[in-house]
């Protein structure tokens, strides 16, 4: 049986992780490990990049960040609201806007029902360019 509610955020939480948190939160783009753990070492702080890692993974598992895949396949990730939504991203800088899409809910039923699928979820990211990288 599916369930809404989010998965229990982790008992304990250390200053990595929380330093990690507190990163992905002063942005609104979706930003790779990688970028993340640059701009920590920038600030002095003394987190490895497999911890970022594992605080990504456990943001998202917890249902407090989301991931996407680039059109290059590379995971990022960005704090999101927590009703279902959708992403729209600038493959050029990286702006992101949280979008809804009632036609795509009603379409993704309809397919799943059409062909006896039950308890579906999806995942829905538009790439392109934003209004300033256009210029």
């Amino acid at each position: 049986m599916a369930t809404t509610e989010k998965p229990a955020a982790r008992s304990r939480t250390t200053r990595q992780f929380r330093t990690v948190a507190a990163e992905l939160e002063a942005s609104d783009t979706f930003r790779s490990a990688q970028d993340i753990h640059e701009s920590l070492r920038q600030q002095g702080e003394t987190v490895g990049l497999a911890t970022v890692y594992r605080a990504l993974q456990s943001l998202v598992a917890a249902g407090d960040a989301d991931t996407v895949k680039t059109h290059a396949g590379e995971a990022v990730y960005r704090r999101c609201s927590e009703t279902h939504h959708h992403h729209l991203v600038c493959r050029s800088c990286g702006r992101t806007v949280e979008i809804v899409g009632p036609s795509v809910e009603k379409w993704a039923g309809q397919l799943a029902a059409e062909h006896g699928f039950a308890d579906v979820s999806h995942t829905v990211e538009l790439f392109g360019l934003c209004p300033d990288c256009q210029k």
